[in-house]
């Protein structure tokens, strides 16, 4: 897999000397040469290269890529802008509607979100095709989790959603109180309609920030 750049990188430096991450990069190479796996091995770190460590001022944690042909490309619940909307980003559009106006886009893809500071940051960074949470285990966890605990500590104010079971368990991490944690179920199918529409997320997140004197999100994704 391709390295991490930047201040990503410095911050992460020292996860890649550990012995969980040692083994990690050993299997993954290997799942790449046996299976096919997304996202592409130059996307695996898109979350940290679209969006630099000094530019979060929101973390949207997401699971794992999605596991059909074409769609994973680094941001968690984005696509490719030429494949079709997965279920959950649907419900996340329509909430977006709900509570802020915006129209529903013809694309899922939030780069946008993250080139104004919002990492799109999976618990796992790839999967086999077809076969969701097929690398949990490995050892992601444990790295994005050094992620998260960088954040933590960063003494700006940020707004960490969490949606859904898996998410909600890395907020005993979250501890430092300059920031804003919101929770609500997951935004898929089989959950939005116990709480995540209605939770008002968006709106709730641009009010911290602006209270903060931070620039607002525009959530706005455009057609394409």
């Amino acid at each position: 897999m391709p390295p991490l750049q930047g201040q990503w990188y410095e911050a992460l430096k020292p996860e890649f000397g550990k012995e969980y991450y040692r083994k990690l990069f050993t299997t993954i190479g290997q799942e790449y040469k046996t299976y096919k796996v997304f996202p592409a091995p130059d996307d695996i770190f898109n979350a940290f290269h679209f969006t630099p460590l000094d530019r979060v001022k929101v973390v949207i944690l997401g699971q794992d890529p999605y596991h059909n042909d074409g769609q994973a490309h680094g941001l968690c619940f984005s696509v490719k802008p030429e494949v079709e909307v997965p279920p959950s980003l649907v419900n996340i559009y329509q909430e977006l509607h709900d509570d802020c106006g915006c129209y529903i886009p013809n694309n899922g893809y939030l780069e946008k979100w993250a080139k104004q500071g919002v990492l799109m940051l999976n618990t796992v960074l790839t999967v086999r095709a077809h076969q969701a949470n097929s690398h949990k285990g490995i050892g992601w966890e444990e790295f994005t989790d050094a992620a998260i605990r960088i954040l933590n500590k960063i003494d700006r104010p940020m707004v960490f959603l969490l949606w859904g079971r898996p998410a909600q368990m890395k907020k005993s991490m979250l501890n430092n109180p300059k920031h804003l944690i919101l929770e609500a179920p997951h935004p898929s199918p089989l959950s939005a309609y116990r709480g995540f529409f209605g939770c008002h997320h968006f709106s709730q997140t641009n009010e911290f920030l602006i209270q903060h004197g931070i620039e607002p999100i525009d959530w706005q994704i455009e057609n394409r």
